[in-house]
């Protein structure tokens, strides 16, 4: 049974650009584009509660209430380096949002994450914590991400990853039951070196033309 804290984003757009993601064949230029893409359409579902408040707009006929998101209400935190490639899409959607890293590695012998920079904007209780990261493996880099902004005074967080395994997705429901994660895929299995299967390789070598 999935937790309550997972959305499997499964929008007959998000699941055609996920195809085109996981083929070997995808050239570097169209795996960024295609990130992008999926990021947005998966930002735009988990920003789906936000609040909003009242505004006057002016309009060529006449004046009316509407409504906006509160200016530098929401705070992108992609994980270093692979999360970067989600970033400017999401922040097209929020052009106030605040921008901050956190650099994790993962320790191929352990698999557990390894810290090496944080930096985030200043923090407020009414602020929105978009975590980036495409994806949600063992969930230790995710979970110790969040971890530390827990501990730096972030409240309200979720976390977008394109695709996810089961173990990411159980360690992050057991860790962190009070964050949503919002995903494309639930992919089967880790395979002993704890990539996701089928998955689609490794995001950060397929995003900046890496091995």
């Amino acid at each position: 049974m999935l937790p309550s804290t997972l959305t499997v984003v499964s929008h007959p757009l998000v699941q055609h650009k996920m195809a085109l993601l996981r083929s070997v064949d995808t050239p570097t230029r169209e795996f960024r584009q295609l990130v992008g893409e999926i990021a947005t359409l998966l930002a735009y579902e988990a920003t789906r509660t936000l609040e909003i408040e009242p505004v006057k707009v002016t309009t060529p006929l006449e004046t009316m209430e509407g409504h906006r998101i509160p200016r530098d209400r929401i705070v992108l935190v992609p994980i270093l380096r692979a999360g970067l490639g989600m970033v400017d899409a999401v922040a097209a959607l929020f052009p106030n949002a605040g921008v901050g890293h956190i650099g994790l590695y993962r320790n191929e012998a352990t698999l557990e994450p390894v810290s090496y920079y944080f930096k985030i904007p200043p923090l407020g209780a009414d602020k929105v914590y978009l975590v980036l990261d495409p994806m949600l493996a063992t969930g230790g880099s995710a979970s110790a991400a969040i971890a530390k902004l827990k501990e730096s005074g972030a409240k309200r967080i979720q976390l977008i990853s394109l695709v996810a395994a089961p173990a990411g997705v159980e360690r992050m429901s057991r860790d962190h039951p009070d964050v949503g994660v919002f995903v494309a895929a639930l992919d089967r299995q880790l395979n002993e070196h704890g990539y996701i299967l089928p998955g689609l390789g490794d995001a950060g070598d397929r995003l900046f033309g890496t091995t």
